[in-house]
């Protein structure tokens, strides 16, 4: 249930615990549990109608520091739990956390079925490509050549792109963005909330201790503004310091051109569109990665459609207006019955 947030006079304080926070020094793990905490207070809900649910990893702490229900799961499986949680109560709000090991490892099967579904919850996947818990092995989100405790020679396995895995999965609604903009996190946050269907999203976050400056070409003051692409619906795609560069579509696939060269004008530049049914552009702004290209960040994509909790409620209500049956005393006594006595 929906409250006016005014009445409620919530806190970010509010949704802080009395536990200890246990994550590394200077892990971004940090500045997204502030994100998430400012968040909440926004949502209009009272805290116990909101719910987060984890697996296993760094991030999977994350229910010991909100001031709300919260359920700390088995590695992988948060999102069978989180199906469950929203499907027994469809007024809860409902937030999974979740790494890119947890998620896309040994939980790719329950992560896929629940993007695919539709079911109405908020997943934010932690993106530092690294197991961090277990310190320092490589994770399917992790580059090529990287040296790690289980690939001493460097990993040959291709990545992951969480983007693209949503998008194949059918998904409505995928974000990305990073552990060192909490302003923008929290605007994410919400616009995550207000859409009906699965939220997912993805946060480059920083692990100091076993990958430390894995997203610096996107994070650090002396390359982030030529290497990342703020979308916003409706807006042309522009970057750079003096958002002088731009993006265009070059036949059959994204480019990146400067303002002023060649003739090109702003209005040659592409306009985002969160909300367009073909994913086609979205796909490509997905694969773009620096420094050939700035990294798409902001909501790509935003669509409706019905959702699996709407459609189960659906059923339920379908069912009992057909039914000749409204009590289990009326299913036990229906049929052939005996009494023994």
């Amino acid at each position: 249930m929906s409250i006016d947030v005014a009445t409620l006079k919530l806190t970010k304080k509010d949704f802080a615990t009395d536990q200890l926070v246990r994550w590394c020094p200077g892990c971004g793990d940090y500045a997204i549990l502030s994100s998430i905490q400012n968040t909440m207070p926004q949502l209009g809900k009272e805290k116990e109608d909101i719910v987060f649910i984890s697996g296993i990893g760094c991030s999977s702490r994350f229910p010991y520091y909100m001031n709300t229900y919260g359920f700390h799961t088995i590695h992988g499986r948060a999102p069978a739990i989180a199906t469950g949680t929203k499907l027994s109560n469809p007024n809860l709000s409902v937030w999974q956390i979740t790494g890119d090991g947890d998620a896309l490892s040994i939980g790719g099967n329950h992560f896929i079925h629940a993007i695919r579904r539709n079911i109405d919850i908020n997943i934010l996947l932690f993106n530092n490509e690294i197991y961090g818990l277990t310190k320092g092995q490589y994770s399917p989100t992790s580059r090529i050549g990287l040296k790690t405790k289980t690939t001493p020679l460097g990993g040959i396995d291709r990545p992951f792109s969480a983007g693209e895995l949503v998008l194949g999965a059918g998904g409505t609604f995928f974000a990305r963005t990073i552990d060192t903009n909490p302003k923008a996190m929290t605007k994410i946050f919400l616009e995550s909330a207000k859409h009906k269907g699965t939220s997912m999203i993805e946060i480059l976050q920083n692990c100091l201790i076993f990958n430390d400056k894995v997203h610096s070409l996107i994070t650090s003051k002396e390359t982030k503004e030529d290497n990342q692409l703020n979308l916003e619906h409706g807006m042309p795609m522009l970057f750079g310091k003096d958002k002088n560069k731009g993006i265009v579509l070059n036949g059959l696939k994204l480019a990146v051109v400067a303002i002023g060269e060649n003739g090109i004008t702003e209005e040659d530049i592409l306009v985002h569109d969160a909300h367009v049914e073909d994913d086609t552009i979205h796909r490509m702004l997905l694969k773009m990665e620096a420094p050939e290209y700035p990294v798409a960040l902001g909501i790509i994509r935003a669509v409706e459609a019905p959702t699996y909790d709407e459609r189960v409620y659906n059923q339920i209500e379908e069912s009992k207006k057909s039914t000749k049956i409204n009590s289990i005393d009326e299913l036990l006594n229906s049929g052939n019955t005996w009494e023994v006595k």
